[in-house]
């Protein structure tokens, strides 16, 4: 690629590619409406690029552009999975044919090498069907010849490629009228035109841009009927085939004649084969009198589209309320609690045990609600709380609570009226913000705090992330902790730790209620670990 001489390597490109594939896989899965419900379409074609890039990752790095080329069309064709990566792993090997043996990829190469792709993919297709992703492959190939002919350079014919690709599945429902009857776009299409798209981003150093396609959601709105037709075949079998000892043609004859929906690719060496037949072990025992069988796949897909009907009902379906909600707790008293005050989904964690984005993000992709609060209860933890804003497909709130305490008030803050996310979550914020709350630990090792001297196993209470109290005993700790936080307050909550015995939390309450008769007390069970006592007022 002369253009510019530091580009990434081929492999880097079609990571990028894999990568861009992989993240839309349930965009193109929902599109997943033709010709028979033969899996997904998205995932089908990830794991294709999964399987090439395995083949990939265990190349040298210093592994030469033919090398690369060889990986590629290795790993897809062992790797295909169904109709759409079947013939996925056709492209890759005409494209590969060409540009294995390249010096130098230009624009003559790049319309020669999907030239030949269109040849090799055609061929695997006894019945090419316009509106799919081999019209797209098709009219890019054609954009590609026009550019080169007219002298394009490379980046101006990738980029009209890619354009040319998106034009191409825009166009499919004209052309296939079973798309436009369930208002989509051709799935095995799309999922060709990201390929490509995520190819040239990552060549040029652009982020994704999707060009421009609309795959809004009146296009997505797939009904969820289940549209299995009981004279379909029931079975979509695909396995490779090693060393068979037949002529191509009579490999083709055969599986033809076993049912639908057939491809068979590859050579004597190895054949991948694809078939919809009622009797996939009639297909299998005849394929090992022909040779050796692996990598063996049955799918029932009568079964496969009630699955998909079923998901796609799930994901139509409202949510079940407008605003739910996430907190993190150490301790299964205070679970309990917060549960009881109206929180969806707790996530184990406090302190010591800080719970990742991805701990936060599932935990707010379980709550059915149009918008999530999440409470982290810890300063430590609302970073990893708000990045989570950014990945659900739902919006996501964080109310920045340093505390379980400060968790409570805010959820007695909601009454349920509102459905506003934002207006809820600044009165919680304001509620969260009147709690003081001191906590009762030990200290693991020697130290200096606002105190003075700590030994390592004394007891300390903490206020405003300092430690105010060094004792000796737990009790006589939270009550000293208590008059550093107890001014002008209404309530006390106290939250009984793992450690702490009932006896010392009715001693601790005892006192509490003989220095400040004003005060409302609640004690509860919280069983956090580590913390004995937590002390919250109001």
């Amino acid at each position: 690629m002369a253009d510019h001489p530091n580009r990434p390597s081929a492999a880097l490109l079609v990571a990028a590619a894999a990568e861009a594939l992989k993240a839309r896989k349930e965009d193109i899965n929902k599109l997943n409406v033709f010709p028979v419900p033969d899996g997904d379409t998205g995932t089908n074609m990830s794991l294709t690029m999964d399987a090439v890039m395995t083949d990939l990752d265990a190349l040298a790095s210093e592994a030469s552009l033919a090398d690369v080329c060889r990986a590629i069309t290795h790993g897809s064709l062992m790797g295909a999975r169904g109709n759409s990566g079947v013939i996925l792993s056709q492209i890759l090997r005409g494209l590969c044919e060409v540009v294995g043996e390249c010096a130098q990829l230009g624009p003559q190469a790049v319309a020669d090498a999907l030239e030949r792709a269109q040849k090799v993919a055609f061929q695997a297709v006894r019945k090419p069907v316009e509106g799919t992703m081999l019209t797209v492959l098709k009219d890019a190939a054609k954009v590609a010849r026009v550019g080169a002919d007219a002298g394009s350079t490379t980046d101006e014919l990738l980029d009209s490629v890619v354009q040319a690709a998106y034009e191409s599945v825009r166009r499919g429902p004209e052309l296939l009228p079973v798309l436009k009857e369930n208002g989509v776009v051709d799935a095995g299409g799309y999922g060709l035109a990201v390929l490509a798209e995520g190819f040239v981003a990552g060549l040029e150093g652009h982020e994704f841009k999707e060009r421009d396609i609309q795959l809004t959601e009146a296009t997505l709105a797939v009904q969820p009927e289940n549209d299995w037709d009981d004279e379909e075949y029931l079975y979509c079998t695909e396995f490779l085939l090693h060393g068979a000892d037949a002529e191509k043609g009579i490999i083709d004859d055969f599986i033809s004649n076993a049912g639908g929906s057939e491809l068979v690719v590859g050579d004597a060496e190895t054949y991948k084969i694809h078939v919809h037949t009622d009797d996939p072990g009639a297909v299998l025992a005849w394929a090992t009198s022909m040779g050796e069988v692996s990598e063996v796949h049955i799918n029932n897909m009568r079964r496969q589209t009630a699955e998909r009907t079923r998901q796609l009902k799930a994901e139509d379906a409202a949510p079940a309320k407008p605003i739910g909600f996430v907190a993190v707790a150490a301790g299964d008293g205070l679970a309990e609690i917060l549960r009881s005050l109206g929180v969806d989904e707790v996530v184990s964690g406090g302190q010591t045990m800080n719970p990742s984005t991805a701990e936060l993000l599932e935990a707010a992709q379980r709550v059915d609600a149009a918008s999530v609060i999440i409470l982290p209860n810890n300063k430590n933890i609302i970073m990893a709380a708000q990045q989570v804003a950014g990945l659900h497909d739902r919006p996501v709130i964080v109310v920045p609570t340093t505390s379980v305490a400060e968790a409570f008030s805010a959820m007695l803050a909601y009454d349920g009226a509102s459905t506003a996310a934002e207006d809820v979550a600044a009165a919680m914020t304001d509620a969260a913000s009147l709690v003081r709350t001191g906590e009762v630990t030990t200290a693991i090792k020697d130290s200096k705090g606002k105190a003075g001297p700590i030994k390592a196993g004394q007891v300390i209470g903490i206020y405003d992330h300092e430690i105010e109290i060094v004792g000796e005993d737990v009790a006589d700790v939270a009550l000293r902790l208590l008059e550093v936080i107890a001014e002008d307050a209404e309530t006390l909550t106290v939250l009984a730790g793992a450690d702490l015995t009932d006896e010392d939390s009715d001693r601790i309450v005892a006192a509490a209620a003989e220095a400040y008769p004003d005060l409302e007390i609640e004690v509860h069970r919280g069983d956090q670990p580590l913390y004995p006592v937590i002390l919250s007022v109001e």
